[in-house]
């Protein structure tokens, strides 16, 4: 018998997160100046709550030089997809367009974001409404400012700010480094460097991420605490960067 994701409401925002930390490893792939394909997959689990997850990603460039990032992940019946496309200029990502559907969670929910940088306006649709926004410098859709957080922490910023088209309105998003550590993943163990999502002092909501420094600082694994005290953790299960197999430290027995 299927389980109902009205039964337990950290299920949604597992499944969120479980898109962001595969996201996030598009920026692993980075150098300065250009972009390398990849495919990764993430794992995810959460305490008190018999759940597993995971989530296939991968970058790759299109015949006119943009890059397409293509997301799925599967959570009981439910689907997730999301695609972006995206083009370089300079050392700067910019978004050209992004879509985002769910199916199975309760109900079913697409978005999907056009960005006119000739005419400074983004054009889409959110909930089945449309909607016409400015453009900003800077601006970036949910996936791309995984990859300027990535591209940050490998030019040694301690503290980061974005712009980020959420749904059908601008939100703010802030991350700050909080250390260094070894985790250990499906993959083996990294030397990462720790990262927290910067919330409102009274948020009982905590978000921390790990970034490998030995491979592009690519995201190995995330840790979520609830506001309702649900905890849950999304992990590196495997990935190949232009090819490459993503090889952590050996796992001591």
């Amino acid at each position: 018998m299927p389980h109902s994701t009205s039964q337990y409401p950290s299920l949604r925002r597992t499944f969120r997160w479980l898109a962001v930390a595969s996201l996030s490893l598009g920026a692993s792939a980075l150098s300065a100046a250009q972009l390398t394909p990849f495919t990764a997959s993430y794992a995810a689990d959460m305490k008190k709550i018999p759940v597993n997850g995971e989530a296939i990603h991968s970058l790759t460039m299109n015949t006119d030089e943009t890059w397409n990032l293509s997301f799925t992940a599967g959570m009981f019946v439910a689907r997730l997809s999301e695609d972006s496309t995206l083009r370089l200029e300079g050392d700067r990502v910019v978004p050209l367009s992004y879509t985002y559907e769910r199916r199975g969670l309760g109900r079913s929910r697409k978005t999907t974001q056009v960005f006119d940088w000739t005419n400074g306006v983004v054009k889409g649709v959110h909930k089945g409404d449309t909607f016409t926004l400015p453009t900003e410098p800077g601006l970036l859709d949910k996936t791309t400012y995984q990859l300027a957080l990535q591209r940050d922490l490998m030019a040694g910023r301690t503290e980061m700010t974005y712009r980020v088209l959420d749904g059908d309105d601008i939100d703010e998003y802030e991350f700050k480094v909080v250390g260094e550590d070894r985790v250990t993943t499906r993959a083996g163990q990294f030397d990462a460097v720790e990262v927290e999502r910067v919330r409102d002092p009274d948020s009982k909501r905590q978000t921390t991420l790990w970034f490998a420094k030995d491979w592009n600082y690519l995201l190995v694994r995330l840790s979520q605490m609830e506001t309702d005290g649900q905890h849950y953790r999304i992990m590196l299960k495997e990935a190949t960067v232009n090819g490459e197999p993503v090889v952590g430290i050996p796992v001591a027995e």
